[in-house]
């Protein structure tokens, strides 16, 4: 499984048939180079622009964006309930934590999660590969409860997401007070990923941009 991020929520995850997942696509408005983007399988953890924008993907692939188990040949996706907020979605409504399973790796994308898990939760996430997690607070949880939930799912790898660019006008951090807890934090092009290589401890990643899909 080859990783790619795209901006913001997006990321492109590329199996080694080809077959190509693109997870929370965005809207141009937001701010980020808009990427050529064509895909098999998108998901969509929940309807704000800068997550649903499917219409920016070519390819005809089949849209992810509901609660349950999905099987695609090969690949099985689950959407787990949670919120986008620490109220039980009172202010910002539902969000979807995806688990995308394929070629012996688990990850998982937790959307803009607002919110700290609870042990059930927990528990039906399971074991984890790969996390992308939100770390620019506001709108998702912050650097703090970030590093809470990571020590929560216990990952292999996390990588960060939903923060502070460049690119944007939104009132989130960038990614220096999460990253700062973990001072073996590496920047990486892209992650290529092998069931039989992943570390026991959390490596964090943070991915360049790369918009050239």
């Amino acid at each position: 499984m080859q990783i790619q991020w795209l901006g913001h929520a997006c990321f492109s995850l590329t199996l080694s048939n080809g077959k190509r997942i693109i997870t929370d696509p965005f809207d141009e408005k937001l701010g980020y180079p808009q990427p050529q983007l064509v895909a098999d399988i998108v998901t969509v953890s929940h309807q704000h622009f800068d997550h649903n924008a499917v219409q920016a993907v070519s390819g005809n692939p089949v849209i992810v964006q509901a609660e349950g188990r999905y099987t695609f040949d090969g690949i099985s996706i689950t959407g787990i309930p949670s919120y986008h907020d620490a109220k039980q979605g009172k202010q910002r409504g539902n969000n979807i934590i995806f688990i995308i399973e394929s070629e012996d790796l688990r990850a998982c994308h937790l959307g803009d999660l607002g919110h700290i898990l609870n042990p059930e939760r927990v528990k039906q996430i399971g074991n984890i590969d790969v996390l992308f997690i939100p770390v620019g607070g506001y709108f998702t949880i912050g650097a703090v409860d970030a590093v809470k939930v990571v020590e929560q799912l216990k990952p292999g790898y996390v990588i960060p997401m939903h923060y502070k660019t460049r690119y944007i006008d939104l009132p989130i951090s960038t990614p220096n007070e999460f990253i700062k807890n973990y001072p073996g934090y590496r920047v990486e092009q892209m992650l290529s990923l092998k069931a039989e290589k992943i570390s026991a401890a959390p490596q964090v990643i943070i991915l360049e941009l790369n918009s050239k899909q």
